[in-house]
């Protein structure tokens, strides 16, 4: 009989087969990166109040290109900027290198907003729009399946957290649930929570970055 220790091994190294040929394990020839960001230098407080944080996750747009599903990261992030803009509010993203943690990423980007609300996104596609007032585990809205999200749900939480900058109460954006949808990707995302956590830099504190799309 198989133990479960053996039976977790099994599963975890057959993700990261899996991973492996989807080209998200460790990349030492990777040649063209879908996005490219550069350093602008520390995170300084916002000033202004028309604007809304994006705090992005220590690998995402780096060692990882796609979310948990294979949508392009460079996609994601150009949706939620775009939402944020046609509601007519600026935008500035932030790396935020000492969590893996989508919910203190949001809130670490909420704090540094001049409007005091912050977009977080992880890697494989988790977001959460945060206010610096609410304490970091609660939120303003989450959402966590992250497999069921459309680049239009993207969009519209770009759009939703621009509205809560200004003031207004939106209806919150529509999820699907899916009750399958967890248990068919909780290996493959507690795999790339773990390639994540190699980039956290306990202590480092966030970098705001320029950015382009290939």
């Amino acid at each position: 009989m198989i133990s479960t220790e053996a039976l977790v091994d099994k599963v975890v190294n057959e993700v990261l087969r899996q991973l492996k040929s989807e080209g998200m394990t460790e990349k030492k020839d990777l040649k063209v990166s879908q996005i490219n960001f550069s350093e602008i230098g520390p995170a300084k407080q916002g000033t202004i109040e028309d604007e809304v944080v994006v705090g992005i996750s220590p690998a995402f747009g780096g060692h990882f290109q796609e979310n948990i599903v294979g949508v392009p990261l460079k996609d994601i992030l150009r949706e939620v900027v775009a939402g944020i803009s046609e509601e007519g509010l600026q935008f500035r993203i932030l790396r935020i290198n000492h969590t893996a943690d989508v919910a203190f990423i949001a809130h670490t980007a909420a704090k540094l907003s001049g409007s005091g609300v912050g977009i977080g996104i992880q890697s494989r596609g988790t977001t959460v729009i945060h206010h610096k007032d609410l304490q970091p585990l609660n939120n303003l809205e989450l959402f966590p399946q992250c497999p069921l999200m459309t680049l239009d749900t993207y969009r519209m939480i770009g759009k939703n957290a621009a509205k809560y900058a200004k003031g207004e109460s939106p209806e919150p954006v529509p999820v699907v649930n899916d009750q399958m949808a967890r248990p068919k990707y909780q290996a493959k995302a507690a795999v790339m929570h773990n390639f994540e956590t190699k980039y956290v830099k306990t202590g480092v504190k966030p970098v705001e970055l320029s950015f382009s799309f290939n």
